[in-house]
């Protein structure tokens, strides 16, 4: 289910269903949303929409890999800065006339005003987090564009968290196809590797903690519908 806020993850968890959040979290922050997560996952509020229960945090993240940080930088903020400011466009702030507004324009005249101010987010030498905070305190997506070794302790930190998944934007704005596969190709070859190793035991041990909240979940849920014996499909109503 996608969710941008605390009470979408909530009602995801009283369906049973994974939650994916849209916000660009803080590691910090997504460790509260990931304990109410499963706190009701555990709850009697958890009552699961299907046969079983996926429980399961996802979160997004920017991403633009590579050995040189302002490369990474020059590569990929235009682009996710974009995609974040589209989605402001045309759902908050935008006026939009089809065939006519310049979306792109608009974003790099007003970028800085809605949270995307590259200054900001382009700053070098810095620990990654999900915004990086300005002169002023106003912040700018940033996310895990960088290096591997900045690009590493961030995960590291989502997986402290509890977030079972983590999906990376990079196909975004004018981001460019072979940058992209050199970024992803890097990141797997150089920071991947270690998650991989543990993920197996995390999910165990995951497994191990909400079986019996699961079970219970599973108990609490209505029984299959009766069907009218009477029933039939008018092959007439098919054509």
């Amino acid at each position: 289910m996608a969710c941008s806020q605390r009470e979408t993850i909530r009602l995801a968890a009283t369906k049973g269903v994974g939650a994916l959040t849209l916000a660009f979290v803080e590691p910090d922050e997504a460790t509260f949303w990931v304990d109410d997560y499963y706190e009701t996952i555990a709850s009697d509020e958890c009552v699961p929409a299907g046969f079983t229960v996926n429980a399961n945090m996802a979160s997004v993240l920017p991403l633009m890999c590579h050995e040189d940080e302002a490369t990474a930088i020059d590569r990929g903020i235009d682009g996710v800065h974009f995609f974040g400011y589209s989605l402001g466009h045309f759902y908050v702030y935008g006026q939009h006339q089809p065939g006519v507004t310049d979306v792109w324009a608009e974003f790099e005249k007003n970028r800085s005003a809605f949270g995307f101010d590259r200054a900001t987010a382009a700053q070098e030498n810095v620990e990654l987090r999900a915004q990086l905070k300005g002169d002023e305190g106003v912040l700018s997506l940033r996310g895990a564009i960088g290096t591997p070794d900045q690009i590493r302790p961030l995960m590291q930190q989502y997986e402290e968290a509890g977030i079972d998944q983590v999906i990376f934007i990079s196909q975004a704005g004018r981001n460019r196809h072979e940058d992209i596969c050199e970024s992803m190709e890097l990141f797997a070859r150089e920071v991947m590797p270690e998650f991989k190793e543990r993920d197996p035991a995390h999910v165990a041990a995951k497994q191990e903690r909400l079986a019996p909240a699961v079970e219970a979940a599973l108990a609490r849920r209505e029984g299959p519908r009766t069907v009218d014996p009477e029933y039939q499909i008018d092959p007439a109503m098919l054509v």
